[in-house]
């Protein structure tokens, strides 16, 4: 490995699992060389609830993943998830300064700072400020509208913020390892980057990911991520109804769920039963197929209808002619495509992973923190990633002395 190789770690802090991914950077180029998972503990709807628990599953992930890559870690981008997470918009603009109605630097910097200004209750931090293009004289223009003649610039930015202690604490069990956490990244933003094209983005697309315990969607338009949230249900819901519905273990209801689960309901005989385990032996029994199907079918249509509300008229078949990529591990529920069709009125998919991975990392459990490395050594936003921590911001506002 090349001396001047840095090895950045994807973490994301998972409800059913923790995973990491160790990346070898050179130059602009990475190569994937570990991964490590473990079954999660002590969180909950992607929160941390129980640090110690947390961190020790954290550490096993983070001590496998090292293991296997045969490096330490320099540093992590954390995945954010969780309810706590909101979002808004805020516009601002300002008149060209120059004589000559050149836009300036100084122009950009004075619209992104006003657009950036808007004060948060207390207890709340921003996680990420999402850029919208800019406009120059109410038209559209490139990522730098510096050198442009026109009279007025604004910018719009979507602003995601979240329970300042609930993100201290899941910075807290990475930084309990030792390694440094570099920066924060929604977890939706690294799905969507591992499941749509650039030209996906340009046209429009909605990717909803689907975990245990949440679902994170980001909406792009125009090339960019136009709005992003979190939604507290995911798979272990649908084992939750079951437990109740059928009146069985959570061991049970979980091997219901993936075998006869499905997001739609296609069984219309309602004498058809099914086998918990499939063997007859004593102690084994029968549900019915339809009971099961009605019982995912309807918390996965919950959970469409709630993504639609959330995201309002944005929602425009017309602006997201990609359609709909779906992936997370429930996303391998029978009939999710139609379901989320009919629902949000857009043509739907299961997102496919790039080519080349190795088989393990193919499940589409493995969206996001598969993104997470390729999206963070992007240019976030308006600034790379050097350039954000040494203006400060979260990560120091949290740990002053050693951010």
């Amino acid at each position: 490995m090349s001396s001047k190789s840095r090895f950045i770690g994807a973490v994301e802090i998972g409800t059913s699992k923790i995973a990491v991914l160790i990346g070898e950077i050179v130059q602009n180029t990475v190569n994937l060389i570990g991964f490590g998972e473990c079954q999660s503990h002590g969180v909950m709807k992607g929160v941390v609830t129980d640090f110690k628990a947390a961190s020790d599953a954290a550490h096993n992930a983070l001590i496998t993943a090292e293991q296997s890559a045969g490096v330490k870690i320099d540093e992590v981008y954390l995945a954010q998830s969780g309810g706590h997470l909101e979002g808004f918009y805020n516009q601002a603009s300002v008149s060209v300064s120059a004589a000559d109605n050149m836009v300036s630097q100084m122009d950009i910097d004075t619209v992104c700072r006003l657009a950036k200004a808007k004060a948060l209750p207390e207890g709340r931090m921003v996680v990420h400020h999402i850029r919208r293009p800019y406009l120059l004289d109410g038209k559209m223009v490139g990522a730098n509208p510096e050198h442009l003649n026109g009279q007025r610039l604004e910018v719009g930015y979507w602003t995601v913020h979240g329970q300042e202690a609930m993100i201290a604490n899941s910075i807290h069990v990475i930084r309990g390892f030792d390694v440094r956490v570099g920066d924060m990244i929604l977890a939706s933003l690294g799905s969507g980057t591992m499941v749509t094209t650039q030209q996906d983005r340009q046209h429009g697309a909605l990717v909803i990911d689907i975990g245990a315990g949440t679902s994170d969607f980001v909406l792009y338009r125009d090339g960019v991520p136009f709005m992003t949230g979190v939604v507290p249900v995911g798979g272990e819901h649908l084992t939750n109804d079951l437990t109740l519905g059928l009146r069985v273990t959570e061991g049970q209801a979980e091997k219901l769920k993936l075998r006869h689960g499905r997001a739609n309901v296609i069984t219309h005989e309602k004498g058809k039963k099914v086998w918990l385990n499939g063997d007859y032996a004593i102690g084994d029994r029968q549900f019915p197929q339809q009971t099961i199907e009605t019982i995912t079918a309807a918390r996965m249509e919950e959970l469409f209808e709630v993504i639609k509300k959330k995201l309002g008229p944005a929602l425009a078949p017309e602006r997201c002619a990609a359609g709909v990529m779906l992936t997370g591990g429930t996303a391998k529920l029978p009939g999710i495509e139609d379901t989320a069709s009919a629902i949000l009125g857009l043509p739907a998919q299961r997102g496919q992973m790039p080519p080349g991975l190795e088989q393990k990392l193919q499940d589409p459990s493995h969206t996001a923190v598969l993104g997470l490395l390729h999206y963070g050594l992007q240019s976030r936003g308006d600034r790379p990633l050097q350039k954000r921590r040494a203006t400060g911001g979260i990560l120091r506002k949290l740990f002053p002395a050693r951010a």
